[in-house]
């Protein structure tokens, strides 16, 4: 839900804005204002994952051989185990032995944290990491 827009001004050292409006135009931003709300939404969003018991989205990025033994079905028990929360994944085979996973998740955040903790510890998983936003600032 979106409010009146509000104006307001800001004093900036030139050198700075001249750095931020060339790096703005590099990003495919047509002016300042999307920038600014943009990055005002992303500062939110990172301060609202502070709050406990929040609602959140992410992406676990899991990689891993699937050679290593019983680690696929490992890693399928588990996701069909929090089916709740997993909405979406993606398999891909980086190489003969590699595999690439994503997984979208919703929920709270005490239980993706918990979810994404116990998939990235899963013996053979080689690298793990979650990205999340909270769903309170949008």
């Amino acid at each position: 839900m979106e409010g009146e827009l509000s104006r307001f001004g800001v004093s900036v050292d030139s050198n700075l804005l001249a750095k931020f409006d060339q790096l703005i135009t590099n990003q495919g931003y047509t002016n300042r204002s999307e920038a600014i709300r943009d990055m005002m939404r992303d500062y939110l969003a990172d301060h609202a994952k502070e709050e406990k018991g929040v609602m959140i989205v992410g992406t676990l990025t899991l990689l891993y051989d699937h050679h290593v033994r019983e680690l696929s079905d490992r890693l399928t028990d588990l996701q069909h185990h929090y089916h709740q929360n997993i909405i979406s994944t993606l398999h891909v085979h980086l190489d003969q032995s590699l595999c690439l996973e994503v997984l979208i998740l919703k929920g709270k955040d005490q239980d993706i944290e918990k979810i994404a903790g116990k998939l990235i510890s899963t013996r053979g998983v080689k690298y793990g990491k979650l990205t999340s936003t909270s769903l309170h600032v949008f």
